[in-house]
């Protein structure tokens, strides 16, 4: 497949526009003119393929559309929004859904761009979390797409975690059931009692809502050795809940609590710097 970089096109004719019209507009006036022409250029003839880049797109069969974003990627050639805009004005998940399983990370994220909340994409999505495929980035796409229909997900979530697949994964989706359950909260409650990943696990009670982890979550902040960022995800846990816990503590020998005070002085400095001179 011959494939036709529109984006460097676009950039050949925006350079010249650009050194035309150089004392005319401001970086930031440039900044809202930019994408109206990339816009336009979608419907503008190019020579070299006899067509606007929309019409190009437009004539490909599914298949090829499909083809087409894999080759871009593949051989590292810009991928015109006009492409992705094509695919996705048809229903063509069936076609999209092969990319799930290639080996190029970066064909796999566009898939799931382009698929979004697609049920026919689920059980590959599923297959990619339990198999540990991909990176973590995309791993984390396809857990908020699930935690936005856990209710619906929640058997073979219970069931991936009770086999003990990407446990955290099955613990942040089920945190987003709407639906009180026993045996769920149970499960998230265990998960915090095991003292793993404490910050991220009181933030799953904190997510399903149960006040009955409040004694838990109290108990637990009341612990001396815990560090700043434990310290902060329980407090917004107990707060998430309903409770409050205000007793003062001392965090200055804790080096999260040093970063963290470190940026936010550097963050004061740099906006003080910037404020106008009377």
């Amino acid at each position: 497949m011959k494939l036709i970089d529109f984006d460097g096109l676009f950039d050949e004719k925006l350079t010249e526009l650009m050194e035309a019209n150089k004392n005319k507009y401001t970086e930031k006036q440039w900044e809202d003119i930019i994408p109206k022409l990339y816009k336009k250029f979608g419907d503008t003839y190019v020579a070299k393929v006899k067509c606007t880049p929309k019409e190009y797109y437009a004539k490909m069969s599914d298949g090829e559309l499909v083809d087409c974003l894999r080759a871009h990627l593949k051989e590292d050639v810009p991928t015109p929004e006009f492409l992705c805009a094509e695919i996705e004005s048809r229903d063509i998940a069936e076609e999209l859904m092969s990319l799930l399983s290639d080996k190029d990370t970066s064909a796999i994220s566009y898939a799931i761009n382009l698929l979004g909340d697609d049920k026919r994409a689920f059980d590959e999505y599923f297959a990619i979390l339990t198999e540990n495929r991909a990176d973590e980035e995309i791993r984390s796409d396809i857990v908020d797409i699930f935690k936005m229909h856990a209710d619906e997900e929640k058997e073979r979530v219970l069931k991936a975690y009770a086999e003990g697949v990407a446990k955290e994964a099955m613990l942040e989706i089920l945190s987003r059931v709407k639906a009180r359950e026993e045996r769920i909260y149970e499960i998230l409650l265990a998960a915090f009692l095991s003292g793993e990943e404490t910050p991220m696990r009181a933030s799953y009670l904190a997510e399903y809502g149960d006040e009955r982890a409040l004694p838990v979550l109290l108990e637990k902040i009341e612990d001396r050795s815990i560090g700043f960022i434990e310290f902060q995800e329980l407090k917004y846990a107990i707060e998430a809940l309903g409770g409050e816990y205000d007793e003062p503590r001392d965090f200055t020998d804790d080096k999260d609590y040093l970063a963290v005070e470190a940026a936010t002085s550097k963050l004061a400095s740099a906006k003080e710097e910037n404020l106008p001179r009377s």
